[in-house]
């Protein structure tokens, strides 16, 4: 038997000794035809083109005066909102950087690639976050009840 026959045969003994139950791979280890380190570079420059968007349109707001009190204050609710969403970004990327990017921290499963690009910074799955809203709806719900 060739090295090499042996070093198959070895991986193939440990592959059926392998625990039945699937292991979680992290987004970054899974991809379709791509290495692990280019998925990686493609959804932290996705993350960093739309952090830059972010920051922009916070600068281009800050650079405008309002004298209307109320315009004011939308205009810093805007701003806010906007560095609520920097901040998620910038917390995608620390989840990015750990390898976990991508995957709800609900129930652990690999978010959707659409989803990922329609919210970069998405925490959870689809059904994990509609439960999360609908939670809240009743929290709120039960707030506004006397």
């Amino acid at each position: 038997m060739t090295g090499k026959a042996k070093s198959r045969q070895h991986v193939t003994t440990k592959a059926k000794s392998a625990p039945s139950k699937p292991m979680k791979k992290p987004v970054a280890a899974v991809s379709k035809g791509k290495e692990p380190s280019m998925r990686t570079g493609a959804l932290k420059k996705m993350l960093m083109e739309r952090r830059q968007t972010v920051l922009k349109e916070i600068e281009a707001s800050i650079g405008h005066r309002l004298s209307d009190e109320q315009q004011q204050r939308g205009e810093i609710s805007i701003m806010e909102m906007r560095n609520r969403v920097r901040q998620q970004i910038d917390e995608a990327l620390v989840r990015l950087g750990e390898g976990n990017y991508g995957l709800c921290s609900d129930c652990g499963v690999e978010i959707s690639e659409k989803r990922l690009k329609a919210v970069p910074f998405a925490r959870r799955c689809v059904a994990c976050q509609e439960k999360q809203e609908m939670l809240e709806k009743i929290e709120q719900e039960e707030d506004q009840t006397p």
